[in-house]
């Protein structure tokens, strides 16, 4: 196997465009491309820019009658049947929509196929990890669920145990649907509670069909959640839950929306437990799938603050070439920023917080504490099911 990492990339993904005041603004994927090479990442990554994904790989999640209507809301956006979320305020139609949408999959798909056979150890497709988007229909600026789709791959080339680990501020709903009957996939999430955002599920409840309980486990987070209580619930549930299932590949989604400048979310995580929750999924993998480790990227709409740096870290995690939090950001790079966003840049590659420092789950727990009842919930639902104390 190879040790080197991939990034998939193509320019051509910043046409996932859904036009001015769009929160998805995809200038954010750009900068984090130049924020990548800036710090010479593009040197320790092989780049590969992989074929959009046809209608034979979209359609082992999503339905062909779905398919047709982003291909003809594509090449006539006023022609946007509604009844598939397209052409909403969330997903308004554009044209050249389902070509660009069938790039971001194909760079995560051929991540998943680089992974399974070898010819990477890791891969990050941080264009990916749109995973509101469902069989049948567009949600929450995702027209294709990349996602799903590469673990829907995974098993097709032969794989029996994957799991999906999603620490998007939003529930990872589009990929529990998809795999909502199959104990072949475990997903995992950890986002804002759903009485307070956006899809309003991923509550502790939510396990899996009867044919596949305890193969959804959700932890819903209290609003205002800081870093201290991100990453105790971080590692409160996931590793026990991949010590136990032993997944063959790990696939992990990012979004940089947790963060506490994020404007459409109410979790008050830094950029530093950011980057800890990448190290730790990094090592996860090490420890509990042969190192076979597929990161996406997701929301975050702090587009110059928060996201490109939050990516950066993550590629450079796969990479095995880590930036010191500290480190002062290239001067050229926050040259750019300005030029196409009139912002002034961040400087460093740090919010000032880090070593992030919290209390393992095993020292014990607060039942008067509201983060550790939503750990306690995610628990006591989902643990039983898989033969695990909770």
């Amino acid at each position: 196997m190879s040790g080197r990492a991939q990034l998939m990339w193509d320019e051509a993904v910043t046409g996932y465009d859904f036009g001015p005041g769009h929160p998805m603004d995809p200038v954010r994927l750009a900068l984090t491309r130049r924020l990548v090479d800036a710090f010479g990442l593009d040197r320790a990554v092989e780049v590969v820019a992989a074929k959009p994904a046809g209608d034979s790989t979209l359609r082992l999640v999503h339905r062909e009658d779905y398919v047709r209507a982003v291909k003809a809301a594509s090449a006539d956006p006023a022609s946007a049947d509604a009844s598939y979320g397209l052409g909403t305020l969330d997903d308004p139609a554009f044209a050249g929509m389902h070509e660009v949408s069938a790039l971001i999959v194909g760079q995560s798909v051929a991540a998943a196929e680089a992974v399974w056979h070898g010819d990477a150890l890791h891969a990050v497709n941080f264009a990916g990890g749109l995973h509101h988007a469902m069989p049948g229909g567009a949600s929450g600026f995702c027209i294709y669920n990349d996602a799903s789709l590469a673990i829907a791959r995974l098993l097709e080339l032969g794989a029996e145990r994957i799991a999906y680990v999603d620490v998007d501020v939003h529930h990872g709903d589009g990929v529990q649907t998809a795999f909502w009957e199959d104990p072949r996939v475990l997903t995992v999430s950890l986002h804002e509670h759903p009485r307070t955002l956006f899809p309003q599920t991923g509550w502790p409840e939510e396990t899996g069909a009867p044919d596949a309980e305890g193969s959804a486990v959700n932890v819903a987070l209290p609003a205002g959640t800081g870093d201290a209580g991100w990453v105790r619930a971080f590692h409160a549930v996931v590793p026990e839950l991949l010590a136990d299932f032993r997944p063959q590949v790990l696939v992990t989604q990012h979004g940089a929306d947790t963060h506490v400048e994020d404007p459409l979310a109410h979790l008050a995580v830094s950029l530093d437990a950011q980057r800890a929750v990448q190290i730790a999924c990094h090592d996860l993998a090490h420890q509990y799938a042969d190192g076979r480790w597929i990161a996406l990227g997701g929301g975050g709409y702090a587009v110059v603050d928060v996201v490109p740096r939050s990516w950066t870290h993550l590629v450079a995690i796969a990479a095995d070439r880590p930036i010191a939090p500290e480190t002062v950001i290239p001067e050229s790079w926050r040259q750019e920023v300005y030029a196409r966003t009139r912002q002034l840049a961040p400087m460093r590659m740090t919010d000032g917080g880090w070593p992030v420092s919290f209390a393992h789950w095993e020292s014990g727990y607060d039942p008067a504490n509201r983060l550790d009842q939503a750990v306690r919930a995610a628990r006591r639902a989902a643990f039983p099911l898989r033969g695990l104390l909770a």
